[in-house]
């Protein structure tokens, strides 16, 4: 197959993989929140949030994750020379990361399928960044390939982070003066 196809093919699932990664990680949250909720509303809204985690994660995201590493790999078996490069290595620790991360929702997933979730919807909200934060390292080391290029993207990273922080602080603060989930 030709090498752009394989490279398109292995951006498309990496982009499909990331949008399942995000929005599951927003189904815990209202799946959590639903907790709250009388028992009738509580009962109606976490049996549809768990039947959209199982279709989002068996659907989506869970094949997006195995033809990503597929088509990964087949770009390394045709570029092997990426191999002896210091940034490729450094990705592919972060996508190391990634895949512990995609693991670590799968634990999330499983426990909703026995009916509990044991995060709290803030811890959740925190959790989600991470994949945000993989997402910039990732994309700046393909992107920019360089030592120079990492440091910055390294301090970039950082600074995403730390922005995204406040973001959540800021937004629990203006969520516990006015609920959003009044009509």
């Amino acid at each position: 197959m030709n090498y752009l196809y394989l490279k398109s093919l292995h951006i498309i699932f990496v982009t499909t993989w990331f949008a399942g990664l995000f929005y599951i990680i927003r189904l815990f949250i209202y799946y959590k929140e639903a907790e709250k909720k009388p028992e009738l509303e509580k009962g109606i809204l976490q049996k549809q949030y768990k039947l959209m985690i199982k279709r989002l994660w068996y659907i989506i995201t869970w094949p997006s994750a195995i033809l990503t590493l597929i088509f990964a790999t087949w770009l390394l078996i045709v570029q092997p020379i990426w191999l002896s490069t210091s940034w490729m290595w450094i990705k592919l620790v972060f996508v190391l990361l990634l895949y512990l991360y995609h693991f670590s929702c799968q634990h999330m997933v499983n426990q909703i399928e026995k009916g509990f979730l044991n995060y709290s919807s803030f811890g959740l909200r925190i959790w989600n960044e991470v994949a945000t934060i993989l997402l910039f390292a990732i994309v700046f080391l393909v992107v920019l390939k360089n030592s120079i290029g990492w440091i910055f993207g390294t301090l970039g990273i950082l600074g995403v982070s730390i922005l995204l922080m406040l973001g959540i602080k800021l937004y629990k603060r203006i969520r516990s003066k006015r609920s959003w989930d009044k009509e």
